[in-house]
C-alpha cells in the first residue's frame, strides 16, 4: 500500500489523456524529452513491426508485474498494440497500481507507420488480431459444415465461438488470443524476459 500511495504522489505531470492519435505522438517524440513509448504486443509482432525507440514489454508479462513496471516509467507514457486493445488493458493494469499518466496510442502501431512515422519493419506472422479472426471464423465454419454433414452436436462449436466472442467483447478481454499470443510462432527469439524489460526501463527512466 505504501508503495502504490507513493508512486500515486510522485506523478506530479499534468493529467495525460487516455488515448491520443499518431499525429499527437509524432509532436510529442519531437517536443518532449520524457516520452517513453511501450509496446505491448508479442515478440514476434514486435520483430515484424515496431515504432523506433519503443520498448518492448508484453502484455502478459506487464500484467504479471504491473506495480514493478509502473514504477520503472516515466510521467509521460504512451502504450502500444496493433490496434489498441491490448494498450487499453495495459492502461488499466497500470492505473490501477497508481500510475494514471499512461496514454494509448489510438490505432496502434499501424496508424503510427500510416501517419509517416520512424518504424522498423522485417517479415513476420500475422497480427494477434488477425490471428483471432481467422482462428474463430475457421472454427465456426467447421462447427457449421460438421454439424450438417456429420452431426448436428457439431454445431455446438459455432455455438460456443459465438458465446466466446460476445464475452470477449463485454469483459474488453480475449482468452483465445492470449491461447494464440504463447504459441510457437508468436513467440521471438529476442523477447526480453521481465527482469531484462525492467532493467531497459530502468536504464530510461
Amino acid at each position: 500500500m505504501t508503495t502504490l500511495i507513493s508512486l500515486t504522489m510522485n506523478r506530479t505531470v499534468d493529467s495525460a489523456p487516455q488515448s491520443i492519435d499518431a499525429v499527437t505522438l509524432r509532436d510529442w517524440e519531437d517536443n518532449h524529452d520524457d516520452l517513453m513509448i511501450v509496446d505491448v504486443r508479442s515478440g514476434a509482432e514486435f520483430d515484424s513491426l515496431h515504432i523506433l525507440g519503443s520498448y518492448h514489454v508484453p502484455l502478459a508479462m506487464l500484467s504479471e508485474h504491473a506495480e514493478e513496471f509502473a514504477a520503472k516509467m516515466g510521467t509521460r507514457v504512451v502504450l502500444v498494440c496493433q490496434s489498441g486493445n491490448r494498450a487499453e488493458q495495459a492502461r488499466k493494469h497500470l492505473d490501477a497500481v497508481g500510475l494514471a499518466s499512461a496514454s494509448v496510442l489510438s490505432g496502434g502501431v499501424l496508424a503510427y507507420a500510416a501517419a509517416g512515422g520512424n518504424v522498423a519493419r522485417s517479415r513476420g506472422p500475422w497480427a494477434l488480431e488477425r490471428q483471432v479472426r481467422m482462428t474463430a471464423g475457421s472454427l465456426v465454419l467447421a462447427g457449421v459444415l460438421g454439424g450438417k454433414f456429420i452431426s448436428p452436436k457439431l454445431g455446438l462449436i459455432a455455438g460456443g465461438i459465438g458465446a466466446g466472442l460476445t464475452f470477449s467483447a463485454a469483459t474488453n478481454s480475449c482468452a483465445m488470443g492470449k491461447v494464440l499470443s504463447v504459441m510457437p510462432w508468436n513467440r521471438s527469439a529476442n523477447e526480453p524476459t521481465a527482469h531484462q524489460a525492467l532493467q531497459s526501463l530502468s536504464a530510461r527512466a
